[in-house]
């Protein structure tokens, strides 16, 4: 099956990239997600085994507890708690992969060292509109997520058949996250061919899946069950639905970053639901609010969040914030949907 993405130019320029450089940083978005670390790590441990190089891969902020167990996650650097030595490690830096985000501004703190950086820099992402100056851009958004172009890239560049468990975990954790397990974005036969290859390397995915999945606290699973039975808001005659999550509430229930994981699908399982929104007041920062929407079909949640939640991303998965009050964001989601309405009628 081909699965090639680079052309004969593109190999080339990261091959001399890759062999030029000594001091590389592998960086990702805020708030890194499975598919997110998953591309690093993966994108990384590629780097050590097949070119002898030892990148430095360094990371926004927090990432969830459920991702804490994936390889060699114990040698990313946290940019918030370390900010001088990610500010040094970028200034010295003669090459920087920028891994699953398409413009600088997704790093946040560390937008002003990245944005001043003087190292070459190569996005790999899947991203709509990649907005940054790089010397090569892999960017492909009909893609499953960055960790299947990773594996791609790999598998090209004949990389593959020295990889071991250390880079097909992270990569099928970050495929099976981005995709919801599999149930969006995923509906060509290559990604399938790629995780058959993955399981070549006596991967275990469904001990992957319970560890992302199966890993919560018994305060989560009451809060994920109080905002379905309580907060949960369905729009029947526009095939969509809303819950909220207040600053308060995540107290109350001893919330921890990733207690509400993939909780925005939840309502597709309801009978003829298009469209699901979430949001979630930020327990640190007051008026802001962030946004998640999910979708099936060809409902463009990716537009809905460009025009009302300050967002973007894919046409089934996408998100974004709100600089107002989780009333006020309520409020937004509903205007959303009934512009929606056209669309999510039918």
């Amino acid at each position: 099956m081909h699965i090639d993405i680079l052309s004969e130019q593109e190999v080339a320029v990261l091959r001399e990239l890759m062999a030029a450089s000594s001091n590389i940083v592998i960086v990702c978005h805020k708030s890194p997600d499975g598919d997110a670390l998953g591309s690093s790590l993966a994108w990384a441990e590629y780097l050590r085994v097949c070119h002898g190089k030892e990148p430095v891969t360094l990371v926004p902020d927090a990432f969830p507890d459920y991702l804490l167990w994936l390889p060699n996650s114990e040698k990313l650097i946290r940019y918030d708690k370390n900010p001088e030595r990610g500010d040094l490690l970028l200034k010295t830096a003669d090459l920087v992969f920028c891994m699953d985000f398409n413009e600088s501004s997704r790093t946040e703190l560390m937008q002003a060292t990245l944005d001043a950086c003087a190292a070459q820099k190569v996005m790999i992402d899947h991203h709509l509109d990649p907005r940054m100056d790089t010397v090569l851009t892999v960017s492909h958004p009909e893609l499953s997520s960055t960790s299947e172009i990773v594996f791609r890239i790999v598998w090209q560049m004949g990389g593959f058949e020295a990889m071991k468990k250390h880079f097909a975990v992270p990569v099928y954790c970050g495929m099976m996250t981005d995709t919801g397990s599999f149930t969006y974005n995923s509906t060509y036969p290559e990604i399938y061919f790629i995780v058959s290859q993955l399981l070549t390397k006596h991967i275990n995915k469904d001990l992957i899946y319970r560890k992302v999945y199966n890993n919560y606290s018994h305060w989560a699973i009451r809060l994920r069950g109080y905002l379905m039975c309580e907060k949960l808001k369905v729009f029947e005659e526009f095939h969509a639905s809303c819950f909220s999550l207040s600053a308060k509430e995540m107290r109350d229930f001893h919330f921890v970053r990733g207690d509400m994981e993939g909780l925005v699908n939840e309502p597709l399982r309801i009978k003829g639901l298009k469209l699901s929104i979430s949001l979630r007041e930020d327990d640190r920062k007051e008026n802001l609010v962030w946004v998640s929407l999910r979708s099936v079909d060809d409902f463009p949640c990716n537009k809905m969040a460009e025009e009302f939640f300050n967002g973007g991303g894919h046409l089934n998965a996408s998100g974004g914030r709100l600089y107002c009050s989780l009333e006020e964001a309520e409020k937004v989601a509903v205007k959303a949907i009934q512009s929606y309405a056209e669309i999510l009628k039918k």
